[in-house]
């Protein structure tokens, strides 16, 4: 898997690694950005209660906000699991997940609407 970029980016998206995950087929970005942004919000509800699957759940999110190049939903996903397994912060963790779990959503309801 391809390491997130050095610098920091000004999207929620890294649209070049999206590009390359999809060989630069538009049809397809815009089918796992869609696939992406509706299991975000099912697995973002699901977790919301914090249940005894929750870092499964957020290790799955991670997982597939980076193949997207959501690297700050990745990113905001390994910290919940960090805190669920530490027992630390798991309700800042969390919020802090769906907010950029927002923030990636926004982009990509941008994108969607070209």
């Amino acid at each position: 898997m391809p390491s997130p970029p050095l610098a920091p980016i000004n999207s929620p998206l890294d649209l070049d690694h999206l590009s390359r995950m999809t060989l630069g087929d538009a049809e397809l970005e815009q089918e796992v950005l869609a696939m992406f942004a509706e299991q975000a919000d099912c697995l973002i509800a699901t977790m919301a209660a914090l249940p005894a699957e929750a870092s499964a759940l957020a290790h799955k999110l991670k997982g597939s906000a980076r193949g997207i190049g959501a690297f700050a939903v990745a990113d905001a996903a390994a910290g919940l699991e960090i805190a669920i397994r530490t027992g630390h912060n798991r309700l800042h963790a969390f919020a802090a997940l769906k907010e950029a779990v927002t923030e990636a959503r926004a982009a990509i309801e941008a994108i969607l609407k070209h």
